[in-house]
């Protein structure tokens, strides 16, 4: 009897094969306590045990091909950096001479401490960069409790053509087993923003995540299907299946190789409206990405991998330094940023000094720009690092969660300061740099007519549109059901912040994860959406879309969904719009 196993789409594809199960051996870590004599040879054995995970991501990194792009091995440099970093390399052994305990206690205590941390992060992103702490925490603790190598490190064929099912996987472990030819991954955990998901797409692997319990139903050599477009696991598939997948892949193969031929096409829908297609960037590496899809710029950069990892912050000499490397690489195309997007009671090290009780509900909190207006000499390195990057190429500011006009006054104000004090101090910038706002508090679209009247453009950042919409936690598994970008309310406030920018002139454009989904591309643009700034992985496939795209004859359809009272009703009437004719 076939089994169909619901989880979280992380990376389109479908693949069939039999299963390999990879089981990480639970780490058990005690306290003991150790004489001071002892200090130096426990510091010691915390020393090799780093060098070893070291030595085992760079053997790990050379068996990558060389003809494997760059930003593949740039995970495994980020777990390389991590056993570098201070709060890694040196605190647990600050630990052991404080507490007078092991090694193995001691990174425990700092890797509870830094997971606190990235736990009371509103940022979905950034919120899973715990998981990157773990994977290096345990390779650590693996060398230090003298574990076995994992099976799946040892290089052979064992795993060619096989779907590889897990707990959870490590940047390494993905790279590992594509580079042995593995067909997808199914996870018990994580999400759609992990490193895992986000290498998933760009290595093309399908791949499904948040499989609870999966296990209890999967067993070694067990035929399976994963469909990596709608999440679904199908185990011990009849042959009627099998071969309805089968055709269903072949389909896939010929779609994807397709869009390569979209790149250096036009961007307009079917009735010649033209659109323009931006990129979502999280980390330096994949700003060689823009160019391959052909995209237009950069229509979200996130700035917060600037101040993790380290105690203090960084300098405008060094935020100018990483944004002229950005445009050095964009080579002329738009670069927006967005300016620093964390908060007090969700702090990295790197981000002020302020101290204070862990709120219980971070993301209503000091975040973003509150944060930025309270620590105004951290804003304004920024501010100044971004004004004097605009002498080097095409630049846009980007103010995150605003929620009233008086924050946008007071940013405009200290941007006009910032301006005076580097026209006294012969420094070049654009006089005319764009300054924009992101829409992503229903308090800001309903205003969005006001903000509208005093910004260059406005983004509409979906993720935490619909979080404080519905008022849930998006990554809580209990009420994410709710997450529905579909619902009436969140359809009328994009459309009314659509409506703002068409009424003020300036463009309207959305960040969220929901312009990067083609099942909404054609809704979008109806709604009057022009421009889409999405992951490069998803561009081309937008792209194609929007080409097929008929925005005048969705308008009838178009206010019956923006009338509708439930979400229910809105999937219905958006079926029709994506249905293709017959």
């Amino acid at each position: 009897m076939t089994i169909s196993i619901q989880g979280v789409s992380v990376s389109h594809g479908v693949a069939i094969g039999s299963v390999h199960i990879i089981q990480h051996d639970q780490l058990d870590v005690y306290e003991y306590k150790i004489h001071k004599s002892q200090i130096n040879d426990e510091i010691s054995r915390f020393n090799d045990a780093v060098a070893s995970a070291r030595q085992q991501l760079r053997a790990i990194r050379d068996h990558i091909p060389a003809s494997t792009s760059v930003d593949i091995s740039a995970f495994i440099d980020t777990h390389l950096l991590m056993l570098e970093d201070i709060t890694l390399a040196e605190e647990p052994k600050r630990t052991i001479k404080e507490r007078l305990c092991n090694a193995e206690w001691a990174l425990k205590l700092q890797r509870d401490a830094l997971v606190n941390v990235f736990n009371e992060m509103a940022d979905s992103y950034l919120s899973t960069r715990r998981d990157d702490v773990d994977h290096v925490v345990n390779r650590i603790l693996r060398a230090l409790l003298k574990q076995k190598p994992l099976l799946h490190e040892i290089p052979d064929s064992h795993l060619k053509n096989r779907i590889i099912v897990a707990d959870d996987l490590t940047p390494a472990d993905t790279v590992l087993m594509q580079h042995y030819g593995i067909a997808a991954f199914a996870t018990e955990y994580g999400g759609p923003t992990s490193h895992t998901a986000i290498l998933a797409r760009s290595l093309g692997i399908p791949a499904v995540v948040g499989l609870h319990n999966a296990q209890c139903f999967i067993k070694n050599d067990d035929l399976v299907i994963i469909d990596g477009s709608t999440g679904v696991v199908l185990v011990d598939p009849d042959k009627l299946t099998i071969a309805f997948y089968e055709k269903k892949q072949l389909g896939e193969k010929r779609y994807y190789s397709s869009l390569g031929k979209l790149k250096n096409v036009p961007t307009a829908t079917e009735d010649g409206i033209a659109v323009t297609l931006t990129a979502n960037i999280e980390l330096p590496k994949d700003f060689e990405s823009v160019r391959d899809v052909g995209a237009k710029g950069v229509g979200l950069y996130r700035t917060e991998f600037l101040y993790m990892n380290r105690e203090t912050s960084p300098d405008e000499e060094e935020h100018l330094e990483a944004y002229v490397n950005v445009l050095k690489i964009l080579r002329g195309l738009p670069l927006t940023i967005r300016t620093l997007d964390l908060g007090a009671d969700k702090q990295v090290d790197g981000a002020g000094n302020q101290t204070g009780p862990i709120r219980s509900n971070p993301a209503l909190g000091l975040r973003a720009i509150r944060l930025c207006l309270k620590e105004t000499e951290l804003f304004r390195t920024q501010l100044r690092a971004i004004l004097r990057a605009s002498a080097y190429g095409s630049v846009r500011i980007m103010i995150p969660m605003l929620t009233n006009i008086q924050e946008l006054q007071q940013v405009l104000q200290m941007l006009v300061d910032l301006k005076a004090e580097l026209d006294n101090q012969s420094k070049a910038y654009d006089p005319d740099i764009k300054i924009g706002g992101m829409i992503e508090v229903p308090a800001a679209a309903i205003c969005a007519h006001i903000f509208a009247k005093k910004l260059d453009f406005l983004s509409i950042g979906t993720n935490d549109l619909i979080q404080y919409t519905m008022a849930i936690d998006r990554v809580n598994d209990e009420v994410n059901y709710l997450y529905d970008p579909l619902h009436p309310a969140v359809l009328r406030l994009i459309h009314m912040t659509i409506k703002a920018g068409e009424e003020a002139n300036i463009p309207v454009s959305m960040c969220g994860e929901m312009a990067g989904d083609k099942e909404h591309t054609q809704l979008l643009l109806a709604l009057g959406l022009r421009e889409f700034s999405v992951h490069t992985a998803s561009l081309l496939e937008i792209k194609k879309i929007i080409a097929h795209t008929n925005t005048s004859k969705w308008i009838p359809l178009t206010k019956k969904i923006l009338n509708a009272a439930t979400g229910a009703e809105v999937n219905l009437l958006l079926q029709q719009m994506n249905t293709p004719p017959a």
